[in-house]
């Protein structure tokens, strides 16, 4: 009997680990285009801050129409119109130049190299790696360190 009283408790805590897990997630869009600008307020009355392009990951930190307050890798903040970009998961090289490996390993063969500001298509996830493929060229695996986005 006291299992099934411990019961109720324990579907509470799992449901509000599952909601905070969820409350932590990032909500990612990517440039949809080829070039897009970043304003400094929501409407093209703005100045440009940035011309951003094509797959570039950003944040979306608040909403306000057909608006997007986002930030970068670097946490420069701007705004974007929310039609000119998408949902196609993207990461971008914070590292100064990054292995991509052949298999999610260190020891694993280094296919070739990405350098800082570097934009990727994310391909896989798998524990603490992202599979991750040049525009038209090299797929390969990097560290989740070492890139961020999606």
């Amino acid at each position: 009997m006291s299992r099934l009283k411990s019961l109720p408790g324990l579907f509470v805590a799992l449901t509000l680990l599952v909601f905070a897990q969820a409350a932590q997630a990032k909500d990612m869009v990517s440039v949809d285009r080829p070039e897009i600008n970043m304003r400094s307020g929501a409407s093209t009355q703005h100045s440009i801050l940035w011309a951003l392009s094509k797959g570039y990951p950003l944040e979306v930190t608040r909403r306000k129409g057909n608006w997007l307050k986002v930030r970068d890798f670097e946490n420069d903040a701007g705004w974007v119109y929310r039609p000119v970009v998408g949902k196609t998961p993207h990461v971008i090289v914070k590292g100064r130049v990054v292995n991509v490996r052949s298999a999610p390993s260190t020891s694993s063969r280094v296919l070739g190299k990405a350098e800082y500001g570097e934009v990727l298509r994310t391909v896989e996830h798998r524990n603490k790696w992202v599979k991750v493929q040049r525009e038209g060229g090299m797929k390969g695996w990097v560290s989740r360190g070492l890139v961020w986005g999606w």
